[in-house]
């Protein structure tokens, strides 16, 4: 949904749908503003709809091809709009993720790391049997 939709929502319903409130919303623009280009070609998008374009990627998990379709951008677009507000959101060290991690000696952290790239595999070619 673009920012035009939902600005009337209340602070409950705009909640459950980006996960946070209006207020923190609204810091963050005041972020982003402050990191706004003043050359080169305007966005395609608004700053409160790049926002909201980022709030659904984190919040709904779809991939940036449907969410760039949603905001009719193109899925690199979609990336460059995440990777740019993650990263002015990160420097202005306002916003950060609670770590519940337990403390203690005791420990034993036990590490999986799984490979999950795709491989091309290589079949044998069928032979052709003659009647």
């Amino acid at each position: 949904m673009k920012y035009i939709d939902i600005h009337k929502m209340t602070d409950a319903q705009f909640k459950r749908l980006t996960g946070i409130s209006w207020s923190i919303y609204k810091l963050m623009i005041e972020i982003l503003n402050a990191h706004s280009a003043s050359t080169g070609r305007p966005p395609t998008l608004t700053k409160e709809n790049q926002l909201l374009l980022c709030l659904s990627y984190w919040r709904e998990y779809r991939t940036l091809f449907h969410v760039g379709m949603t905001y009719a951008v193109s899925e690199s677009t979609a990336s460059r709009i995440v990777r740019d507000t993650e990263d002015h959101l990160i420097k202005s060290k306002q916003f950060n993720l609670p770590k519940k991690t337990p403390n203690g000696s005791a420990l034993d952290w036990d590490v999986v790391i799984v490979d999950a790239t795709e491989i091309a595999v290589q079949r044998p070619k069928k032979t052709e049997k003659k009647l």
